[in-house]
């Protein structure tokens, strides 16, 4: 691992930690205006309703689980789970038979989720749910045990993308899926803009080009690719968090949005059987 990889990592932790305790609200939309982000990206009132408080914590950019068809008894994996937000609509989905699996390299983050385990069993009757310490380059996932990959504005953040990729190929079942909401890039955005830790935590200094993505995928040994871009979701995250994307925008050519360069895509690909 290199020093700058390191560096990369310990930045987004350190910033989702202060997040996860209520110290910040910078992360891909933040904390300032949760549900009305959610179902601007395309949540529906049932699946929040299910959520323990503080599960849903503005962090995402797309519903990976609205692609994704879950099926009773799946076993269901979302990386870079946050709060719990996408791994508690799941387990929903998958049923007792089920099972729910997140994966968060931020402990203060599996700290928050956790606690809220109880509230979901509470409120649905469900114990299939549980969140494990990890990177997503080094998934702590026994091999061909996953039949659905989830993931909600995280890649982006990885400084090591491909390495992503051959964990979710090396994790899925024969013949199973990832289903992926990300922000990837329709043109390069400024150098100033790629530098900055904000635009990092934002979820945008790490976003890379549609077909760079679409390579790692099938370079990871990934068929089927599908993409479907929304752009709108960009937009939708900016009115939610004009504090964070403020200082983006301000590096931003003269006449230009963030929404030209960034865009949120779902990403659908299948491992060969």
């Amino acid at each position: 691992m290199s020093d700058t990889n390191e560096k990369t990592r310990q930045t987004v932790r350190e910033g989702y930690a202060d997040i996860a305790e209520g110290k910040s609200t910078k992360g891909c939309c933040g904390a300032s205006a949760p549900k009305k982000l959610a179902g601007a990206i395309g949540y529906t009132n049932e699946e929040l309703e299910i959520l323990p408080d503080g599960a849903n914590m503005g962090l995402s950019c797309g519903n990976p689980t609205a692609i994704a068809g879950l099926k009773e008894g799946q076993v269901v994996l979302d990386l870079g789970s946050g709060g719990g937000l996408d791994v508690f609509i799941a387990a929903k989905k998958v049923g007792a038979k089920g099972l729910s699996i997140g994966v968060d390299m931020t402990p203060e983050m599996l700290s928050k989720a956790r606690a809220a385990i109880s509230k979901f069993t509470e409120k649905t009757g469900l114990s299939n749910v549980e969140f494990r310490l990890g990177e997503i380059e080094h998934l702590p996932v026994a091999d061909s045990s996953i039949d659905v990959i989830i993931s909600n504005c995280v890649i982006n953040l990885s400084p090591d993308k491909q390495q992503v990729w051959r964990e979710i190929t090396r994790v899925l079942k024969p013949g199973a899926k990832a289903c992926v909401s990300d922000l990837a890039l329709l043109q390069e955005i400024p150098e100033d803009i790629r530098k900055s830790a904000s635009a990092y935590i934002g979820c945008v200094g790490g976003a890379i080009l549609l077909d760079e993505t679409k390579k790692m995928i099938n370079a990871a040994g990934l068929t089927n690719v599908q993409i479907s871009i929304k752009k709108d979701n960009m937009d939708n995250m900016v009115s939610c968090n004009k504090a964070l994307y403020q200082s983006i925008r301000n590096l931003l050519p003269a006449g230009k949005k963030l929404s030209d360069y960034v865009v949120s895509a779902d990403f659908t690909a299948f491992k060969k059987d």
